[in-house]
């Protein structure tokens, strides 16, 4: 593979990242102790021309586990009845293990080493994952256990918004409101989001990076 190949890679471009869309649907803000009610993950991939794009999609409803908080506030602005049995909901080992899965298998086939989550204000989504995966015993979980790529941050740079509605608009990207707050929704947007953001550095010039200038012996040390 050549030098130029090689840059156009998952593995090169996030320095041995595998890169995970993930959003959740929640009963509160307590990752310990609120419920995990519905979790969606996107992986992508890098075309051989270096253009990120989607590639497999994973949707889950959730139980509740035992002792679970339901916060009424939330269930309201979410819209989700935990106890329909219409959802199909299944338990927060299934939900993970088949993520998980797909996910290593993603990371071998890129060569990637450490899977990432990359989410609209990641620390919230992250915080549930990995709160999900300890009560469910999981013990091979691919996901750097602090590190996250937060869409958020990326767009008040990118885009001069942090709303991800307002941030989709202002990347060309269409959003429906009517759909938002559904975790398959909301991911499906972030990572046709996380991409234009990607592509757009691209387009830019900024990647492949240029090496900087070799500084003549004689010159001052750059701040």
């Amino acid at each position: 593979m050549s030098e130029s190949n090689d840059l156009n890679t998952l593995h090169a471009r996030f320095r041995g990242f595998y890169p995970v869309v993930i959003d959740v649907e929640t009963a509160g803000f307590n990752a310990k102790g609120d419920a995990l009610l519905e979790i969606a993950a996107v992986t992508v991939k890098m075309s051989e021309a270096g253009w990120l794009e989607k590639d497999e999609t994973l949707h889950y409803h959730v139980e509740p586990f035992e002792g679970a908080n339901l916060q009424p506030e939330a269930l309201a602005f979410n819209g989700i009845d935990p106890w329909n049995p219409l959802r199909g909901a299944v338990k927060e080992y299934d939900a993970l293990h088949a993520i998980f899965k797909a996910v290593r298998k993603g990371m071998k086939e890129s060569g990637c080493s450490r899977a990432i989550v990359v989410a609209h204000n990641a620390t919230f989504d992250h915080s549930f994952l990995m709160a999900a995966a300890e009560r469910a015993g999981l013990k091979r979980n691919p996901f750097h256990p602090f590190v996250t790529f937060d869409t958020a941050a990326m767009s008040g740079l990118v885009l001069g918004q942090t709303v991800l509605a307002k941030a989709c608009v202002a990347g060309g990207i269409p959003f429906d409101n009517s759909q938002a707050h559904s975790a398959l929704y909301d991911t499906e947007q972030t990572a046709d989001l996380f991409c234009e953001l990607v592509n757009r550095w691209k387009r830019l010039g900024g990647w492949p990076p240029e090496p900087l200038p070799t500084a003549d012996a004689g010159d001052s040390a750059p701040c």
